[in-house]
């Protein structure tokens, strides 16, 4: 089974830890972090998560979702200055790692690219809540769990965060509206047509807004995907 590894997320929490040690220290620190995390599943302990190989993938530059974003500018609210290290230990990843850096569009778009394209043989490595939209094998490296998301499961997950949206990529959601009401309000629905319905009816007729933050939220399954509302069976 292969790991896809969300390596954007390692390098930023590595290079935060060791924020006031030098830069060996901190390739050290990403080494035996890294090396723990593709340990997955080797004392049996996570069934259904054991990795005998990886792919490690960054974010790099440009992002179509800049394009899409009208409400708010996409990832807008991250004006925090980056750890010194980041430049360094994604260096690091690249060089020593094999790190793919994934321009265009993000890393967590290879990473559900990769897994379609595997069907089931991987697990994501990642605390990326993002990622729980695809089906298959997870591993919450922070936590040390891990599960399986069906394709019902994820496709739930991924109409919640339409209601909701998402404040770590300011991407905006209904006022009031969160994971609890979002939940009651999609409880009743039995097909991806009905989800999109009460989205569509929650954002009051609005489908430029509910298209918006399904664009920005659905990780690509395949190059250059671009998400389309579900059309409703006429049979």
């Amino acid at each position: 089974m292969i790991a896809l590894v969300d390596s954007d997320i390692i390098a930023y929490r590595i290079a935060f830890a060791c924020k006031d040690d030098d830069g060996k220290t901190a390739k050290r620190s990403l080494n035996s972090y890294l090396t723990d995390i593709l340990l997955i599943g080797v004392d049996n302990t996570y069934s259904g998560c054991y990795a005998d190989e990886w792919k490690l993938y960054l974010t790099g530059k440009n992002n179509f979702r800049l394009d899409i974003a009208t409400t708010a500018v996409y990832k807008g609210n991250r004006t925090a200055p980056k750890p010194q290290h980041l430049p360094l230990l994604r260096k690091h990843l690249v060089d020593d790692w094999g790190a793919v850096i994934i321009d265009g569009q993000e890393a967590d778009d290879a990473i559900a690219i990769e897994a379609t394209k595997l069907q089931s043989n991987f697990v994501i490595a990642s605390v990326d809540k993002d990622l729980d939209q695809i089906a298959g094998w997870h591993y919450n490296f922070v936590k040390k769990v891990g599960y399986n998301i069906t394709p019902e499961e994820g496709m739930y997950r991924f109409y919640k965060q339409i209601l909701t949206g998402d404040s770590a990529d300011n991407i905006i959601g209904i006022k009031g509206i969160g994971p609890v009401t979002a939940d009651k309000l999609l409880s009743e629905a039995t097909d991806e047509m009905e989800m999109y319905s009460i989205c569509l009816e929650q954002y009051e007729g609005n489908e430029e807004r509910v298209i918006e933050n399904a664009r920005l939220l659905w990780l690509r399954r395949y190059e250059d995907e671009l998400w389309q509302p579900p059309i409703k069976d006429m049979a």
